[in-house]
């Protein structure tokens, strides 16, 4: 990316994806970063959000997420949640695979929430836990995230390697930090490092090392993509025979948010 080759991105590595939320809350609290050192979360989030924020001293709030009467996105007052959020406050999304929902917006929504949240000069996070396992296509799964760079947000990033590389036991993962400069870059990689060395000081290399050789060969790579595909695929494939067993037993009720 541009921001990669301009040297603009901050980053080190974390304790898997929660090592890396858990360093952002600590950040955010740690410089004041978001108004009133409030983070907003999804409603509903993944179970441990809530903790991890918390107990990194910052206060946490919801905003409207999943709609149980449609099974689907709650768009429209997650809109006017962003937009009565006061200026610059924290907000967690997920990246892709929402967790628990399963709910995304598309590609149309995102582009809209990037600029609401442009217009309320808010501090977004994004959590990507699942990247190449929503789709199958790692590409497409970090869609979100480019778009919002490319609209010029300066934001905070947590990757997972955990379950996309099979190295759970690992605990592999990165905070990210998009910069204005590059002198940015260095004094906030020097306060991150500052966070780090009492918390978990230096994280183990030997799952690092081997994400790192994945994705820099050209014959693994293309593979790792190949073999994210095929569990994706067969994720689909159990939705698609679970709905269709569910309509064989006689259920009468729409499942289509199963395989949508």
């Amino acid at each position: 990316s541009k921001e990669l080759a301009e040297g603009r991105i901050a980053g080190v590595q974390t304790l898997s994806g929660t090592g890396a939320c858990r360093l952002a809350g600590e950040f955010f609290n740690r410089f004041g970063i978001s108004a009133n050192n409030t983070i907003y979360q999804p409603n509903p989030t993944w179970g441990n959000h809530v903790p991890i924020f918390k107990d990194a001293g910052m206060e946490v709030k919801q905003y409207s997420y999943y709609d149980k009467e449609t099974i689907g996105l709650d768009f429209g007052n997650m809109i006017k949640d962003i937009q009565n959020a006061p200026n610059g406050s924290a907000f967690l999304l997920h990246a892709c695979a929402h967790n628990p929902t399963g709910v995304d917006p598309t590609e149309e929504q995102w582009k809209e929430i990037s600029q609401e949240m442009l217009k309320k000069d808010h501090r977004v996070f994004f959590d990507c836990a699942y990247q190449g396992f929503a789709s199958g296509d790692a590409e497409k799964d970090a869609f979100a995230i480019r778009q919002f760079v490319k609209d010029g947000h300066l934001l905070c990033l947590s990757q997972s390697f955990a379950k996309n590389f099979g190295l759970y036991g690992d605990r592999v993962g990165a905070f990210s930090v998009v910069c204005q400069d590059q002198d940015e870059v260095a004094r906030v990689t020097s306060q991150l490092k500052r966070l780090i060395r009492p918390m978990y000081s230096n994280p183990p290399a030997q799952g690092a090392r081997i994400v790192q050789t994945i994705l820099e060969d050209p014959v693994l790579k293309p593979q790792w993509y190949s073999e994210c595909k095929a569990m994706a695929n067969r994720i689909i494939e159990m939705r698609e025979l679970l709905k269709s067993n569910l309509e064989k037993k006689g259920s009468t009720r729409n499942w289509d948010n199963i395989t949508s």
